[in-house]
């Protein structure tokens, strides 16, 4: 009888560290949710690179669809915000972009690839002095952001973003 109440007890207390940890589960899907639209949006980007540019749009798009779900479980993340900004500019969505670059920087006005990816987007749409003062925000990061930002505005004739 006792080493049933004991087999039964190690059960019952294996099963409630399990429901425990069942929390720490939902944080890592909402992270593998991200960490799987990074990884698409890394492979977009070489698809980019190599003119592939039908196949680049549908995998930001897929990484768009993950970066909501991974939304809808952190809604106050803005490195979510900001790469859901990158896939709709990237698929030629700017204003949706500029929303959810927003949203990010309302969270953390200082998020550097924010400030970088707003600041091309101004650059895209014409709208320098806003990219200008993205610019302004990065130029104490000491940081690549402010140098590729800082680039692209210099270039802004030439499509480097």
């Amino acid at each position: 009888m006792k080493n049933i109440f004991v087999l039964v007890l190690s059960l019952l207390l294996s099963t409630s560290l399990m429901a425990a940890g069942g929390d720490s589960g939902g944080d890592s899907s909402k992270v593998s949710l991200y960490d799987d639209a990074v990884k698409l949006v890394k492979r977009a980007g070489k698809l980019e690179k190599k003119e592939k540019l039908d196949k680049a749009q549908k995998l930001y798009s897929q990484a768009f669809t993950k970066l909501e779900k991974a939304l809808k479980k952190d809604k106050k993340n803005p490195d979510i915000l900001n790469y859901m900004g990158f896939t709709s500019r990237k698929v030629g969505n700017f204003e949706i972009a500029e929303k959810f670059y927003l949203q990010g920087l309302n969270i953390n006005p200082n998020h550097n690839g924010i400030n970088e990816y707003l600041g091309e987007l101004y650059v895209q749409t014409n709208r320098i002095d806003k990219a200008n003062e993205r610019l302004k925000v990065l130029k104490s990061c000491n940081c690549k952001e402010y140098g590729e930002l800082e680039l692209i505005i210099k270039t802004r004739g030439s499509k480097v973003y």
